[in-house]
């Protein structure tokens, strides 16, 4: 049972909330969409994208998902155009500072909407990890052509927003805690029965110092700047992915080299970036909430919870082999793991929406229980179609990123991949100075990113041919 709204009231929220896909089930979308992705066919997964998005007025994650599909198939200025403009409407809404009257019903409407009904009613706004990780994406494009100028600007984006991120969410914590004691909320997410709790506790996930930042944006920017000659703004890059991940040697040692002598004429300094696998899944799980009306009354209110479900299609592989030598890959970043932390740094807030719609549920039925005793209960008997949690999430986002980093002679090498056709290495070809070649890899499919890759001499498997 849902309670009504003032019709006024309710209108305005409605309009507030219009043009929102609430009933959309994106997952499944997405799901399809993926699956093109991993079976190797771009143009398919291009395909679902449009048909999922009839209308003009295109959302956030259409930009978010459009892009990694573009960027896979190395069409890298038509992945850079949605990108920006994802960017551009994180942006405006980062910079939006409705005062007076609208601001409050702005909130009240996103409030009043996802309590009374769920998550679903809002308009997407993006995931702090997806905002940072957006930027990065932006740069890796950008040096996928060797375009180092470029990069940084977008490098610098990253740090302007984690910031801005730090900033809110320091407040979001304040206010959450605030309320939760005014609503006297003490349930936690540890106490939801059935909700998978090991996945949140997950050593690599309370390891992290926050969901949002990535030790390889700031890797990648000590780089870049490495590159540009920049060396007094590689080291803070290379110092802050320290500080985030301590225990890796590979972070360690780019800071140390940056006092040895730069790379011989003839020679390149080459960062290999391969990104495996998807962003995992974000499902709904629904989660008995006991609500007490009064001493002598318990009524249980089944409540949707999110709950993240990692890839487990790509498999994993720890090496590149580089002109038939064995090259060790170090895992330097996990979407997945950024996710379940956000979740996990979510779980407070969302917990005080769940408790808000788990009142009403069980006032409902305790309403209906006097009304008709004879088929009282204390559990909430109608079931609800819009309790459920917000599926919503970038699903096309690579989940880990591996990179290895060596000097190369100028000139044509060979990568082999350990999940890409045997006897079918890829030629790439090392110009620069400073230079990252870029792969892309889900399940059984390699794509190769950028400019430095030299078409295969050898004729493919049909399967591999046509996913290019």
């Amino acid at each position: 049972m849902r309670l009504c709204l003032p019709t006024f009231l309710l209108f305005s929220v409605l309009v507030h909330l219009s043009g929102c896909a609430a009933f959309r089930n994106y997952d499944l979308e997405m799901q399809q969409t993926t699956d093109q992705m991993t079976q190797g066919n771009l143009y398919g997964a291009l395909a679902l994208m449009e048909r999922h998005n009839p209308w003009e007025d295109k959302d956030l994650l259409y930009y978010l998902e459009r892009g990694a599909i573009l960027s896979a198939g190395s069409a890298l200025p038509e992945s850079q155009e949605d990108w920006r403009t994802a960017d551009r409407m994180i942006f405006q809404r980062e910079e939006a500072n409705p005062s007076g009257a609208m601001k409050l019903l702005t909130r009240f409407g996103n409030e009043m909407g996802t309590m009374l009904v769920n998550d679903k009613l809002l308009r997407y706004e993006g995931y702090d990890y997806e905002k940072v990780m957006l930027t990065t994406q932006m740069a890796l494009n950008q040096l996928s052509v060797n375009d180092f100028d470029g990069a940084r600007a977008d490098i610098k984006k990253t740090h302007e927003r984690e910031v801005l991120i730090a900033r809110q969410r320091e407040v979001q914590y304040e206010e959450a805690e605030a309320q939760a004691k005014t609503q006297g909320i003490t349930l936690r997410y540890k106490d939801l029965e059935g909700y998978p709790v090991a996945i949140l506790d997950a050593p690599q996930v309370v390891e992290l110092k926050n969901g949002y930042q990535s030790a390889f944006s700031h890797y990648l920017a000590g780089f870049t700047y490495e590159a540009l000659g920049e060396r007094d703004l590689a080291a803070p890059g290379y110092r802050q992915a320290i500080e985030l991940r301590p225990d890796m040697p590979f972070l360690q040692k780019a800071l140390r080299n940056l006092d040895k002598p730069a790379a011989k004429a003839d020679e390149s300094d080459v960062l290999i970036i391969v990104q495996s696998g998807l962003a995992p899944a974000r499902s709904s799980v629904q989660v008995p909430i006991p609500v007490r009306l009064n001493e002598n009354l318990v009524i249980i209110a089944p409540i949707s919870f999110p709950v993240m479900i990692a890839d487990a299609v790509t498999p994993t592989f720890n090496h590149l082999n580089i002109d038939g030598h064995k090259q060790p890959l170090t895992v330097i970043n996990s979407v997945t793991d950024m996710a379940m932390r956000t979740l996990r740094d979510d779980m407070p807030q969302i917990i005080s929406r769940a408790m808000f719609r788990a009142n009403l549920a069980a006032i409902g039925q305790a309403q209906e229980n006097d009304r008709n005793p004879a088929k009282a209960s204390l559990v909430v008997t109608q079931k609800d179609p819009l309790e459920e949690a917000d599926t919503r999430t970038w699903r096309a986002l690579p989940d880990k990123t591996l990179v290895t980093r060596l000097r190369l002679k100028k000139g044509l090498h060979t990568v082999d991949v350990p999940i890409y056709p045997p006897g079918h290495p890829l030629t790439l070809r090392v110009d620069k100075d400073h230079q990252i070649l870029n792969l892309r890899v889900f399940r059984d499919q390699t794509y190769y990113v950028g400019s430095a890759f030299v078409a295969p001499a050898t004729p493919l498997p049909e399967k591999v041919t046509s996913s290019k």
